[in-house]
């Protein structure tokens, strides 16, 4: 079975690269981390030219019409970028969230928007720390309106508008859950935003007081739509995971062949040897899970895909500054840039042991029917 991308895909990989080098320098990342800017909006700007934020997207809805795996190509190069824009958030969640349960007039209003770079959308899921779950939701919706309090928003305070999950009952079913489309810019929304390990990718408080929203998908479907929503952007983020990890592998080669030590390149010592070999292993075996995804298994293939690039990234970052020495723990050198976002995207859709249970619980249920 063949695990690699077809030809037409490897050379829209290369586009991505060249763009993504050439528009996305780690100065560009550090300022958005530094915080002289929300984002990279000249970036996002070139993303939609280039048609990357519609790649996905049907050519009805001023898409690309490609499909998923050519997705899957450009969240790779994304994370090898350390990409500081809402790509995560608009195009992982919100737009796999309209795809599949908004209305034609749902989709013709807002997936053009996100193709062309004029709109961003962000999921307003957590209310707090903790694992992705229905009972921890509780925002209420009543007659159209939500009230409560959603915290971390990935990218809520650029964001234009949310899918919110609420609470249209309190049986403590998961049919209780709706979602919800709100303009962020409306009466009843206050936003803050908050400090996280990886500035460069914002996170906000969104506080809910009343405000106007309307219905996405069928009442009682809502959880049932976030979990299916939730397993694409794993698949998605794992390829974003294994480009950070392939970066971070490469700048410890590069640092061990280039830095001399006792009249010799520190890659000829074997413990750099060793080091480096577990992070190809590492991101090689990610790489290998996230490809052999398939949509009859996608629950058990998300979470497999979600762990394993999860474990890479963290690995590969980690150990790409033990490579780089004392200087590899300095502010000047960019090691710290991918240990942030390997954190960061490490909790971005629920932790590593949420998506082990996962796993394991979604095997069982296979097993048993």
């Amino acid at each position: 079975m063949n695990f690699d991308f077809s030809d037409e895909q490897k050379q829209l990989r290369d586009e991505a690269r060249r763009f993504l080098t050439e528009r996305c320098p780690p100065k560009a990342v550090r300022a958005v981390l530094e915080g002289k800017v929300p984002y990279d909006r000249e970036l996002w700007k070139g993303l939609a030219e280039m048609g990357f934020l519609g790649v996905a997207i049907p050519e009805q809805f001023g898409g690309a019409g490609a499909g998923h795996l050519e997705l899957c190509v450009i969240a790779e190069e994304m994370g090898r970028a350390l990409a500081p824009v809402p790509f995560s958030s608009t195009i992982y969640l919100v737009t796999e969230a309209i795809m599949l349960a908004g209305s034609d007039v749902q989709k013709a209003k807002w997936l053009p928007k996100i193709a062309s770079g004029d709109a961003i959308g962000t999921l307003a899921l957590f209310e707090g720390a903790g694992n992705p779950s229905h009972k921890a939701i509780k925002l209420t919706a009543s007659n159209g309106a939500l009230t409560g309090k959603k915290t971390p928003v990935p990218d809520g305070t650029i964001a234009d508008f949310a899918i919110v999950a609420a609470r249209s009952a309190s049986s403590g079913r998961e049919t209780d859950i709706a979602l919800f489309i709100v303009d962020l810019s409306g009466d009843g929304v206050q936003r803050r935003s908050l400090g996280n390990l990886d500035q460069s990718h914002n996170q906000a408080e969104i506080v809910f007081d009343r405000c106007k929203a309307e219905p996405l998908g069928a009442a009682n479907e809502g959880w049932s739509i976030l979990t299916r929503v939730l397993d694409r952007a794993a698949v998605l983020m794992a390829f974003e995971q294994v480009g950070g990890s392939d970066r971070a592998l490469e700048m410890g080669r590069d640092y061990a062949l280039d830095r001399v030590a006792f009249g010799r390149p520190i890659g000829s010592f074997q413990a750099v040897k060793h080091i480096l070999a577990d992070m190809y292993v590492s991101a090689t075996l990610a790489r290998s899970w996230a490809l052999s995804t398939d949509a009859a298994e996608l629950p058990e293939a998300a979470a497999t895909a979600r762990i394993s690039a999860t474990q890479a990234f963290q690995h590969c970052a980690k150990n790409n500054i033990q490579v780089h020495g004392g200087m590899g723990f300095t502010w000047e050198y960019d090691c710290h840039l991918y240990y942030r976002r390997a954190n960061a995207l490490a909790l971005s859709l629920g932790s590593l042991s949420y998506w082990e249970n996962q796993l394991i619980d979604r095997m069982r249920f296979r097993n048993a029917s």
